[in-house]
């Protein structure tokens, strides 16, 4: 009958150690998935929001050189020498290479919709003012320099503003993803916090239960060695 109580008890332990076991194993796999899902959130934090972000400073600066070689262009005494307007139109040149380039950069990471829509629609602004900064050079050459410094000051202004505006609208975009991405991490850095606690938790039970089945087996153990020498007693 001990025996047999023996047996049912540590077949109720070891359906117990085996749930404990399935539920740190099950808390294991999700660590692991938390830790790769904080992985995937730093890494797009970098790769597709700090980079684009770094991307649109540098933008804004060669929009911004675009405008300032072009105002110097206009406002400058030789304006009308072809050496000047030369080096003028290959300075901007050199500029919207860069643009090109740092677009590139920019359209190779992860764009949700609305950025990538105001992407495009940036590409047409900054298209539009290149239009526009051929038109005054090519007055000026014509020896329409007033006309010119208007179209700069009027049309080309305005296209300039959107383009910047546009850029910050792009800014916010990334602002705003970046958050949530961060917003993300925090619930999986909280979640591994929990499962790592329920972990240690299970841990500590699993040593608990350990130690009563240990005792329980020494309990049974000292009756039999009383019982025989109670029988020997008996003998004598």
């Amino acid at each position: 009958m001990k025996w047999s109580f023996v047996i049912q008890q540590k077949f109720k332990a070891a359906i117990l150690l085996g749930g404990i076991m399935v539920l740190i194993i099950c808390g294991t796999l999700l660590s692991r998935y938390n830790m790769q899902g904080m992985d995937e959130s730093f890494s797009s934090i970098y790769r597709d929001r700090l980079i684009p972000a770094t991307t649109i400073i540098y933008l804004t600066e060669n929009l911004y050189g675009k405008r300032l070689k072009l105002e110097k262009f206009l406002f400058s005494q030789d304006s009308k020498s072809t050496a000047t307007t030369a080096q003028a139109t290959a300075a901007l040149r050199a500029h919207d290479k860069s643009i090109d380039s740092l677009i590139s950069i920019f359209e190779k990471t992860y764009l949700v919709d609305v950025e990538a829509k105001s992407l495009q629609t940036f590409k047409k602004q900054i298209n539009s003012y290149a239009s526009l900064e051929t038109q005054i050079i090519t007055l000026c050459d014509a020896g329409s320099a007033e006309t010119g410094r208007a179209l700069f000051a009027g049309q080309a202004a305005k296209n300039f503003d959107a383009t910047i505006a546009n850029l910050n609208e792009l800014a916010g975009i990334q602002s705003s993803i970046g958050q949530d991405l961060v917003n993300e991490s925090r619930v999986n850095v909280a979640s591994f916090g929990i499962i790592s606690f329920l972990q240690i938790a299970l841990a500590i039970i699993t040593g608990l239960v350990i130690l009563v089945l240990i005792r329980n087996s020494q309990i049974i153990k000292k009756p039999r060695v009383s019982g025989n020498k109670s029988q020997y007693f008996n003998l004598n």
